[in-house]
């Protein structure tokens, strides 16, 4: 069953040709899950909430727009281009609990973080990432 669930890796033509809110879908659960990660490995004591709730400081809008101002300046062309049209797609909803600047700019995000992940680019999927808990903690 498990063979069944490998990862197609797209090519960086076949990514750019998806809808940039299906790349940020992908990117938001990666970084969902590397934050999780990252918190449990920190203090194995927790609960499921407190790890959750941890994981909020990091994954909200507010937080992804942070980083965002943070590394944008380290994107290469290829991967602003990508920030970009996440950052510009038209969302059918904003959460009532986020800023609309801060909740597009945290679509960009995902995006390319979905992007790296579906074309299989690790390192510098690795080095944003990482990049990203720096900046929040």
């Amino acid at each position: 069953m498990l063979d069944d669930f490998r990862m197609r890796e797209f090519s960086q033509d076949e990514a750019r040709q998806l809808n940039p809110l299906q790349l940020a879908l992908i990117g938001d659960g990666i970084f969902e899950v590397f934050v999780r990660n990252y918190i449990l490995m920190k203090n194995t004591s927790l609960s499921a909430n407190k790890i959750h709730i941890k994981a909020i400081t990091y994954v909200k809008a507010k937080s992804q727009s942070c980083i965002m101002h943070k590394i944008e300046q380290l994107l290469t062309e290829e991967e602003e281009a990508i920030y970009k049209r996440g950052r510009n797609a038209k969302s059918p909803t904003v959460p009532k609990n986020a800023d609309v600047r801060d909740y597009r700019m945290a679509t960009g995000f995902e995006a390319l973080i979905g992007y790296l992940y579906l074309t299989g680019n690790k390192e510098r999927l690795e080095f944003i990432l990482n990049k990203s808990i720096e900046i929040i903690k």
